[in-house]
């Protein structure tokens, strides 16, 4: 086996915890492969919820701007520099990258996204001309859902751990309890979600008791601000839940017969729960996060990417719910089947393990670059 790798990963905390969110699971997934992973962070506060007791493997340092004068403190620049996002690190950063006698390999870990470009950007070099990291190179690196792209964070023991999970002893843990028959619903939202609608939905008849657990973050406030105007009932239970760690945000989602998700992040870890979700991109001006939609639903009902493609009555109700729940279209009358609806899920989800990991790509991408 190769010799463990020093990484420096740097990430600028822009809003709703997605940014620190995905950069916190790859460093510690690097960690637990015994790798040294340095996390430069402008914000770190997030981690006081997120990670609490943090990893073995992993240094948390803040970065504050103008500049970060590395040789005064005494570091250097490590093997691997990741700037997520395009977050650029510090021009002093930088400098001190291009007089390395070793050159590190300089990744920028891009946007999860379905859309055609991945596959033609993925680890494309990007030579610096110009500035302190002249002569350098950076290397674009794409996370995506085939083959052609850089895969998607997994843990290596994630789905054996998702396996002996036991809902109801987790439940019980925060002083819950099902009731007969109830399904459990889980809502991660942007505060733009349509939750009268939702609520709507839910509380019909048709559909069975529910307990509906949301997420901590500005869309909790939102919803149970709205809730309050909505007359009780007891077909519909509400549970406003803290602030969850990684692991147990993950836990949730396990939990429930279906996750409304947002981001990328939690998109992820719901595909790797296997059970039915609906996701929200981040909003955009005149409707242009509806390519982001239509491109992940184009990926996730591909019936050659499947062994058996989806009926085309369920992939017609699982379009018109992703979009209405993204504003994109009025609220359908109908949702999709459940059980085609849990099938599809489980389907997608043993499609994507079938492929190597974001982290075991990384790695091998850093090995050929070195």
């Amino acid at each position: 086996m190769a010799a463990p790798l020093h990484w420096d990963i740097f990430c600028r905390v822009v809003d709703n915890y997605g940014d620190v969110g995905v950069s916190w699971r790859l460093a510690a997934d690097l960690a637990s492969r015994g790798e040294s992973v340095r996390l430069w962070l402008d914000d770190p506060s997030a981690l006081a919820w997120m990670a609490p007791g943090g990893v073995a493997g992993i240094e948390v340092l803040t970065w504050r701007e103008p500049g970060l004068d590395v040789e005064t403190a005494g570091l250097e620049p490590a093997d691997v520099v990741i700037e997520t996002f395009g977050c650029d690190p510090p021009e002093t950063f930088i400098a001190c990258m291009a007089r390395r006698a070793t050159a590190p390999v300089w990744i920028n870990l891009e946007y999860l996204s379905a859309e055609p470009y991945v596959e033609r950007s993925h680890g494309l070099p990007s030579p610096v001309l110009s500035g302190p990291g002249r002569g350098l190179t950076k290397w674009f690196f794409y996370p995506g859902f085939n083959p052609r792209t850089g895969g998607l964070l997994r843990e290596p023991h994630l789905l054996t751990q998702r396996s002996a999970f036991d809902r109801d002893a987790w439940l019980g843990g925060l002083g819950l309890q099902r009731r007969s028959a109830e399904r459990v619903v889980s809502l991660f939202a942007y505060a733009s979600a349509p939750f009268r609608e939702l609520v709507a939905q839910l509380d019909r008849a048709s559909e069975p008791p529910t307990l509906l657990l949301l997420a901590a973050g500005s869309a909790q406030a939102g919803f149970l601000a709205q809730m309050q105007a909505v007359p009780s009932s007891s077909r519909l239970r509400v549970h406003a839940m803290p602030w969850l760690s990684q692991t147990n945000f993950d836990r949730l989602l396990w939990s429930s017969e279906l996750n409304f998700v947002r981001g990328e992040d939690s998109l992820v870890r719901a595909l790797w729960a296997g059970a039915p979700f609906v996701w929200q991109t981040y909003p955009q001006r005149s409707g242009v996060h509806a390519k982001k939609i239509g491109a992940m639903l184009d990926c996730m009902l591909d019936g050659s990417a499947l062994q058996h493609a989806p009926p085309v009555v369920f992939s017609g109700a699982l379009r018109a719910l992703w979009l209405a729940w993204n504003g994109l279209a009025p609220w359908p009358s109908r949702p999709p089947e459940p059980q085609a609806w849990r099938a599809q899920s489980q389907a997608w989800c043993g499609h994507l393990t079938a492929q190597p990991d974001l982290a075991t790509q990384l790695l091998g991408f850093v090995a050929q670059k070195r």
